[in-house]
């Protein structure tokens, strides 16, 4: 992983959730409402993003969506993931995904999917709903606090153990003798949630359904505030790869970079989050928020860079060079992604500090990983 000087350049991920990080961001949107929960829509964003240089793209998972928005139409995270899949070749895909309220084997099992539609591009992003329509849309009473911590690990370490319960080479495709699997390289999961837990235990036995993902293992992506201080104790972040930190201001936020370098160390990466709202068709991004605040205001927990393209390749380029990537939510993704593509990226590129893009690379690769060993194979079980 990296120091607190980059050893390497940075990337950069962009979320393609709606019409853009503001609940209003469907009024400024290049195309009419009812185009927004479609095939083509996503087609356009994704290629769009990766045409543009972006590493990665993350979908957000509507049930669990912060805050209100005026669109209450969403589509599913992995589905929208899975479609990009075989349309693109170099971005990173990465939905986000409940592990409070969706059952950790369907998890695992549509992650590694993905993994194989993507060509080992697939990530995960963790998500830990608390609301009361999360709870009540499967029956079950409302997770907080600490527990949704908990609840996360569990079903994290629940997906590892599956992604594992397959060798790499189970599958044996014998025409001859008519063996499609080698039987003794499937290994059960075995997983039991342990008397601490919070919410009510479960077992999880596999093993897996599918075969072990391209990647061996999915990186696997949580935001900081999920773990709150718990993120500094020992084993927190076990199973996670890479940690979102955002900070109270854009200017604050390679300061907060740093300060979780010190703290975490170099065992996971670091990708800083910011929304983004730049100067744009001839209006000052003031008065773009202005407009769109009019409508609906706009609450974000993120660090927030309003201005000219000039100073947001001056504020990524100090983040950069502390943090592994940077995740960027534009206000209007429409209009944000056109002014990205054509006046930050190429300057970014410029002073070198970008990573190159690299097709049929993995996200394993962009995040400097070597492919895991099976730790069923290792155990010699």
């Amino acid at each position: 992983m990296s120091t607190n000087e980059q050893e390497r350049p940075g990337f950069l991920v962009l979320e393609l959730d709606g019409d853009g990080a503001h609940p209003a961001a469907w009024r400024a949107a290049r195309h009419a409402p009812r185009e927004l929960l479609t095939g083509a829509r996503i087609r356009s964003t994704v290629l769009a993003a990766e045409s543009a240089g972006f590493h990665g793209a993350t979908f957000a998972d509507g049930s669990l969506a912060q805050g209100e928005t005026d669109v209450g139409g969403r589509l599913d995270a992995i589905q929208r993931a899975a479609f990009a899949g075989p349309l693109t070749r170099s971005i990173v895909l990465v939905p986000e995904v409940d592990t409070v309220y969706t059952e950790p084997f369907h998890v695992a099992t549509q992650l590694a999917s993905l993994d194989y539609v993507a060509g080992g591009r697939a990530g995960w992003l963790v998500a830990a709903a608390n609301s009361e329509s999360a709870g009540a849309a499967v029956g079950r009473e409302t997770v907080h606090g600490t527990a949704l911590a908990l609840e996360a690990e569990a079903s994290v370490e629940v997906s590892r153990r599956l992604w594992d319960s397959w060798e790499d080479d189970a599958v044996i495709r014998d025409v001859e003798t008519g063996q499609y699997l080698d039987a003794d390289k499937l290994h059960y999961a075995d997983f039991e949630t342990g008397p601490d837990f919070p919410g009510a235990g479960y077992t999880v036995k596999g093993p897996a359904i599918i075969p072990r993902p391209l990647q061996g293992q999915l990186p696997v992506v949580a935001p900081a505030s999920l773990f709150g201080e718990h993120l500094y104790d020992a084993g927190a972040l076990a199973g996670i790869d890479a940690v979102l930190v955002t900070a109270p201001t854009a200017q604050a936020l390679a300061a907060s970079v740093a300060n979780f370098r010190h703290r975490l160390g170099t065992t996971v990466a670091i990708i800083a989050e910011l929304d983004v709202v730049v100067d744009a068709r001839g209006q000052s991004a003031e008065e773009r928020v202005a407009y769109l605040d009019a409508h609906t205001s706009w609450l974000s927990p993120r660090a927030r860079y309003t201005g000219g393209a000039d100073g947001l390749v001056e504020l990524l380029t100090e983040v950069l060079a502390v943090a592994d990537g940077v995740r960027l939510h534009p206000a209007v993704l429409d209009v944000e992604l056109d002014e990205l593509s054509r006046l930050v990226l190429p300057a970014l590129r410029r002073r070198g500090a970008l990573a190159p893009q690299t097709p049929d690379a993995t996200f394993r690769d962009l995040l400097g990983l070597a492919r895991p060993a099976n730790r069923f194979e290792l155990a010699g079980n």
